[in-house]
């Protein structure tokens, strides 16, 4: 009974001793693993801090381009008030426009008789003065001593 005694104790060792190398393997492999972990984490952190610095430089640009952009707002802003007040200029202007073309419109309603009237005086004196024209290009007859026939000459005009 000893002997199975001792081969017990031994067979006992021997899983302990292969417990104890499989054991140390996976201690071995997690090191590893545990390793590679702790220098993805440093590599991470270097590139976080690099992102960190890059954030912190894009806001401060990002704050910078939001002042700049505010103050052309604010710019933009009274060039808008400055054409607004063009445009009601200009619709000031043509209202008072409208009123002197309504005005006009009722003093020769009010007058059209006497319109008419120096519209017709006015034909009247373009008639007179076109055959007053007429009459100084005209040719003048002459009669000559050896001649029986009138003969056309033309007078120039005196300015």
């Amino acid at each position: 009974m000893q002997i199975i005694l001792y081969l017990s104790v031994a067979v006992i060792a021997i899983a302990f001793l292969i417990l104890v190398i499989y054991l140390a393997k996976t201690l071995t492999s997690l090191q590893v693993t545990l390793n590679s972990v702790s220098n993805t984490l440093v590599g991470l952190e270097r590139q976080l801090d690099g992102v960190t610095r890059e954030t912190t430089e894009l806001l401060h640009k990002t704050n910078t381009l939001a002042e700049d952009i505010q103050h052309k707002s604010e710019s933009l802003n009274n060039v808008v008030y400055a054409v607004k007040e063009v445009g009601d200029s200009v619709r000031t202007f043509n209202g008072s426009i409208q009123n002197i073309t309504s005005s006009v419109n009722t003093q020769i309603e009010l007058n059209k008789d006497k319109v008419a009237q120096v519209v017709q005086w006015g034909n009247v004196l373009f008639e007179l003065r076109d055959k007053y024209k007429k009459r100084k290009e005209e040719p003048v007859q002459t009669y000559s001593a050896d001649k029986s026939f009138p003969t056309k000459r033309r007078e120039r005009s005196r300015s």
